[in-house]
């Protein structure tokens, strides 16, 4: 159980990163570790103490599988969330090259 509460506080400096910092890497460094947060604890309820391969043998049945599927999803997810992180940070360094800063509220100010 304490497993699931260290996810949780990793999910929670992830959101307070995104939250309360000005930065934009410091944001995109906290949606990465929201994201990695997600991925440990879906990856955690599939874990199965002692659990087997889920691979069948003829005429026998094997108890205590783990189920594949969290796995697979979780491998997709993390494509997925790379392919994102580096949109981000091109994003932000195109933000850097218009702004000359990282720093949101510089930003918001020189709108227009």
């Amino acid at each position: 159980m304490s497993v699931y509460f260290l996810c949780l506080v990793l999910f929670s400096i992830g959101l307070y990163c995104v939250l309360r910092k000005r930065n934009i890497i410091k944001i995109i460094i906290g949606i990465a570790i929201m994201e990695y947060a997600i991925n440990l604890f879906f990856i955690l309820i599939a874990y199965r103490w002692q659990g087997r391969a889920p691979i069948m043998a003829q005429g026998r049945e094997i108890l205590g599988m783990v189920d594949p599927i969290p796995q697979a999803l979780i491998l997709t997810s993390i494509v997925i969330g790379l392919s994102v992180l580096a949109l981000l940070v091109g994003i932000a360094l195109r933000i850097f090259d218009k702004y000359n800063t990282f720093d949101i509220t510089k930003i918001k100010r020189l709108k227009g």
